[in-house]
């Protein structure tokens, strides 16, 4: 089988080869749309999860400052409370000083007659008996009255009172605001939570969109790879099929010269015997350089 008679054949796996190319260069482009749309998806959900924790970090940092008030208000509270105790104690120790000399309190006297009620209601006795018990706690409840006030005349223990009762008032004030900025600031928490836990699903996705975007991009290189060496076998063959055309037509030229070239030495030695040319047999000569 002659070089020329090969053409068919190899222009046959240079189709071959092309449509391969064009195959692979299908693929490759399906495979690199592929890994823009999961490239897209991937950095959708990066500024989704960039957002969510900037809102998180705004709600930690509303709930630390929420948290920063309680900790100031609580301090208040709690020296209010403290200022309440002492206010208190002095409220106590300066009735304790105006007691009778006989020793006994008003504490006392009321633990007393609050004894002889519990008696008197729930006790079975003589009408006799019943009477005495209402008399002696008719007295009691005279000394209490009378100790009362006797205590309410001395200002200094009104204004211990009075002092008592607005630090008792202040301690409940700031004790509301401590309860009403904890629950705040544990609203900015649990939403804070809540933003973190859906940063962290949406960072989930953003992986497996990038493990997408790894898997389609090494795909699309790969495919790639294999349409460059297709079109590398079908540019081979191009030279090759070239080469055989081109020495095909050279050896054809040069054929047709060496008959061109006997055609002229023929005519040539006709002229030379003396024989008359033909307009074409000029040409022939003039064409082969003799004339």
């Amino acid at each position: 089988m002659t070089e020329t008679e090969l053409i068919p054949e190899l222009e046959e796996k240079r189709a071959r080869h092309n449509s391969e190319a064009e195959r692979h260069k299908r693929q490759r482009d399906e495979l690199n749309e592929k890994t823009r749309e999961w490239a897209d998806r991937r950095d959708e959900l990066n500024a989704q999860v960039r957002r969510l924790i900037e809102e998180a970090n705004g709600r930690r940092e509303m709930r630390d400052k929420l948290n920063a008030e309680v900790r100031q208000v609580k301090a208040n509270r709690d020296e209010w409370n403290r200022k309440f105790n002492e206010f208190s104690d002095k409220v106590l120790d300066l009735k304790r000083e105006r007691m009778p000399k006989s020793g006994q309190s008003i504490r006392k006297y009321k633990a007393e007659l609050r004894a002889l009620e519990k008696r008197h209601m729930t006790s079975v006795m003589s009408v006799e008996k019943e009477r005495a018990l209402v008399e002696e706690m008719g007295e009691l409840s005279k000394k209490v009255k009378a100790m009362e006030m006797e205590m309410e005349q001395f200002t200094e223990v009104k204004v211990a009172e009075q002092e008592a009762r607005e630090a008792k008032d202040l301690a409940e004030g700031y004790h509301k605001q401590v309860s009403e900025l904890a629950e705040k600031a544990q609203a900015e928490h649990d939403a804070m939570l809540k933003l973190y836990e859906e940063a962290d699903g949406l960072r989930k996705e953003a992986d497996d969109a990038q493990e997408k975007f790894i898997e389609a991009k090494l795909s699309a290189d790969e495919e790639h790879r294999e349409h460059i060496e297709h079109i590398r076998q079908v540019h081979d063959f191009d030279k090759i099929i070239s080469g055989i055309r081109d020495k095909t037509r050279k050896a054809r030229k040069e054929k047709d010269d060496d008959s061109a070239k006997r055609e002229a030495e023929e005519i040539f030695d006709k002229f030379k015997s003396g024989e008359k040319l033909s307009t074409e047999d000029i040409m022939v000569l003039q064409k082969s350089g003799y004339m």
